[in-house]
């Protein structure tokens, strides 16, 4: 499957704890915008409603070869399709102190996937901490003094 909308910052904001696969209920002309990489995942995440899994502020820009349609909300609330077993585990995840379920990246094949994660947030200290690690693995990468 191909990776058509990254959620970079979610995995610098938070420590992924785990990820889970869902499908994303689309109009036509948002899967041919997705899959063209019209698909925004920055600010975007899962919230519960009635105790089904929907995807907000996720952007999905007008498909521009699109004539004479209307409608298209580019921020519109998205409904997530998981099983109720997954749905509810992923429910009481949220619901603990501290974790949040995150869109990580949706995917493209023959159906478009959104593989969501379950994130603690790190705080500024492990973020710098992080940046100091990936710095030290670079150089030894490159055989530089460190």
């Amino acid at each position: 499957m191909k990776v058509v909308a990254q959620n970079r910052r979610a995995r610098f904001d938070y420590e992924i704890l785990e990820t889970v696969e869902a499908g994303i209920i689309l109009t036509g002309q948002e899967v041919k915008s997705a899959r063209m990489g019209g698909m925004h995942l920055s600010g975007a995440y899962v919230s519960f409603l009635g105790g089904k899994p929907v995807l907000k502020q996720a952007k999905i820009l007008p498909y521009k070869y699109a004539s004479g349609l209307v409608g298209n909300e580019p921020d519109r609330d998205r409904e997530l399709l998981l099983h109720k077993v997954e749905a509810n585990r992923l429910l009481g995840k949220a619901a603990e102190k501290g974790l949040t379920v995150l869109p990580l990246e949706v995917r493209s094949g023959r159906t478009i996937k959104v593989l969501l994660g379950v994130g603690r947030g790190r705080k500024k200290g492990d973020k710098r901490q992080r940046i100091r690690e990936r710095e030290v693995e670079r150089k030894l990468r490159r055989g530089e003094e460190i």
